[in-house]
Formats: C-alpha cells, structure tokens, sequence
C-alpha cells in the first residue's frame, strides 16, 4: 500500500502513473481518496468551506475502505468526475498486489496512516504548484486564470491547516523545484529534493555516490521541521540524461529483477522526461519491490 498525498496540482498523479505503468497494471490498482468528497462542485460553492476541508469528505468511509485494501478485501468506491465537478457511480475495486492510493488527504489520520506500507508526501515551492495547477485547471477542467487565482486564494487557509501538516508523518517529502544557488536557463529540468525519515528502511546509496554519479546526486544529513536528523538527496535536472541513466540503472540492478529498465519513468507527457522524477520513482520502487536489506 503506497500513498501519494499533496495539495492540489503537486504532481502526484504524474509520480503515481510512472510507478504503475513500471509496476505493470496488472500488479496494481490506484485510486484517489478526493472521490470521497460529499459534495459536487456546484454544491461546494454555497458552503463555508473548500473541498480540502475534511467536513467535505467522508473521512470515516476513507478509513474503512483502505483498510480493506489493505487486508484484500473489494471496496465500492464513490466516483468524482473533476472533469465535470459530478459524483457518478461507484466503482467496484479489487486489490491486486500493489494499491497506490493518492489525494488530498490520504494521511489526514492515523487510521489511515495505518494501512500503507509506504507514505509519501509532494512539497513543490508554492509558486511553481500554483502555476501547474492555473496551467491545468484551464486547459483540463475549463477554468479561468482568474478562477484559479480565486480558488487558491480561499483555499490558502485550509491547505495550511489540513493539508501541508501531513508532510510531517511522511516517509519521503518530495520537492521539485530549481536549485536556489544556481541560475540554469529557462528550460532547464527542476531538480528533486528527497527527505527521507528513517521510518522505513532507504536503499543503501553509498556504493552508487562515485564521481560520475555525484553529477546527479548527493546525498546530506539535515533536519527536518521538527529538527530531528534525516537523509535528504538531491537529484539535480541540470545533470546530464547520461550520467543520470547510470544512476537509474544503479538502482534498478539493486532490486534484483531480470526485467530491463522501464522506459516508461520520468515521463511528463509528450515526450517531455524528467530524470528526478525518474529517479524518485525507482526509488518507490525499491520500497514497493523490497529491494534487498
């Protein structure tokens, strides 16, 4: 069981679908706990609150229905069309081997932090998930520039209080982002911060760290918001796709499995790759896979 939580736009439907499709769908089923809102978006507009707020969401119904993943068991699963703002049919979910559950709120409680094995959380610098979400809000769901601005306006406060704290009980936090002290051109790949809590046990990445791979990571101990000590690696977009293609396969040979590197990582549609996102997908991988200890 793997959670993907973020605010909204934080990238996490791109990081869920590159670890399924390397995964294989046969192997995994995802789902989005937003299908658990009460209301449509219609419905939302006269309420006091935004569809972060957990008074919006049928928590209680979430916990139980990952719990049963969690222990194999078939869910009938509500169905929010973001395209159209609707609640439609249910949906009758099997678990396979893997189940990747992202949204809003998955680790909102500790019921739910209970049923996954695996608990990360997307934290982009605001003004970069603020200009996803304008970018795909009105090319994907027919909002205005200004509608989006408004929206993230009130839902600032909500995302403060419900959202962004559950970064805290989060294996991994994943920022993707430019490097602060270096002025890359425009075009330039982000690059991708990875705290790793020693919650869960992290792939050993000391025999990996020689000269050519240090282009592409490195790894620091830091603290965390709390000030207790963590592994943070970095994964820089600046370096080159060959150097980073050793690292990927560095990390793919870890894990033991004779099939060849998925192509398919790292992909941020038309034939646009990010190799830290690649990068933080293996290492999904590595802990979905169970990667040697």
């Amino acid at each position: 069981m793997l959670a993907i939580a973020g605010d909204s736009a934080a990238g996490k439907t791109t990081l869920a679908t590159g670890i399924a499709d390397a995964l294989g769908q046969e192997r995994c089923v995802s789902i989005c706990v937003d299908d658990y809102h009460k209301y449509d978006r219609i419905e939302r507009k006269s309420l006091p609150f935004t569809a972060l707020h957990p008074d919006c969401n049928y928590i209680d119904v979430m916990e139980h229905h990952l719990q049963s993943l969690a222990t194999g068991q078939p869910i009938l699963k509500p169905v929010y069309d973001h395209d159209t703002g609707m609640l439609t049919r249910p949906e009758y979910i099997k678990p396979t081997e893997f189940v990747i559950v992202e949204g809003l709120l998955p680790l909102y409680t500790k019921l739910a932090r209970a049923c996954f094995d695996v608990m990360i959380y997307l934290n982009p610098p605001e003004e970069i998930r603020r200009a996803w979400k304008i970018e795909r809000d009105t090319k994907k769901r027919g909002y205005t520039a200004e509608d989006v601005h408004t929206e993230l306006d009130r839902r600032e406060a909500e995302s403060a209080e419900f959202i962004r704290p559950q970064k805290s009980n989060a294996d991994i936090v994943v920022r993707f982002g430019p490097i602060p002290s270096r002025v890359d051109p425009p075009d330039t790949p982000l690059s991708a911060e990875l705290m790793l809590r020693p919650t869960i046990r992290h792939p050993d990445l000391t025999g990996i760290l020689d000269a050519t791979s240090r282009r592409t990571i490195h790894l620091k101990l830091t603290r965390d918001e709390h000030g207790r000590p963590v592994d943070t690696l970095h994964v820089h977009g600046y370096a080159p796709p060959e150097d980073a293609h050793v690292v990927k396969k560095a990390i793919w040979s870890s894990l033991g499995v004779e099939a060849e590197l998925p192509t398919t990582l790292g992909m941020l549609g038309d034939d646009v790759r990010s190799e830290p996102l690649a990068i933080t997908q293996l290492l999904t991988l590595y802990q979905l896979l169970g990667g040697p200890r």
